[in-house]
């Protein structure tokens, strides 16, 4: 049996952010959904500050201009949170 690959397309195509998790659908067809608390700058947002994002770095990122957060499609296929905020 032959096994054929298709390249993946890990492009964002979609976001959602509810109260608990970061929801973003790739061109590829697969769907990445992480605990929203991974991520503490959307966590603390307000809804409407996690509803105004950017797809930026060519379809490979997540830009909330209104919080200066970034994440990217890598990051977020290897399910890698944010670094742990710095003790005030």
């Amino acid at each position: 049996m032959a096994i054929s690959a298709t390249a993946s397309d890990i492009r964002v195509l979609g976001v959602r952010v509810d109260t608990d998790r970061l929801v973003v659908d790739l061109m590829d067809g697969r769907t990445i959904s992480v605990p929203l608390v991974w991520y503490p700058r959307l966590f603390d947002a307000t809804p409407e500050q996690r509803a105004r994002f950017e797809i930026a770095g060519g379809g490979y990122g997540i830009h909330w201009p209104d919080i200066d957060e970034d994440l990217s499609t890598e990051g977020l296929l290897r399910g890698a949170p944010a670094a742990a905020r710095p003790l005030r």
